[in-house]
């Protein structure tokens, strides 16, 4: 775990390792508790492609294994 503190202009600089793992641009999403940084691919739709590449159902099985998952945990 790295800290890092806010320059006077309101500027956030993240340690070298991490922009070198994670990359330079992020989505900032505010939590109940804090603040969260979700790093964004240069090229969203190859990273979505390589992330399922190794999927073998059609987006309508996953759909539906989604759907049923759902109303199971909601007590079907």
């Amino acid at each position: 775990m790295s800290d890092a503190t806010l320059d006077d202009r309101g500027r956030l600089t993240l340690p070298k390792g991490l922009r070198e793992r994670y990359g330079d641009h992020y989505q900032i999403v505010e939590l109940h508790d804090g603040i969260k940084l979700i790093p964004i691919a240069e090229n969203p739709l190859e990273a979505l492609r390589d992330e399922f590449d190794d999927v073998e159902k059609t987006a309508d099985e996953l759909r539906e294994e989604a759907r049923d998952a759902a109303l199971d945990e909601a007590g079907r």
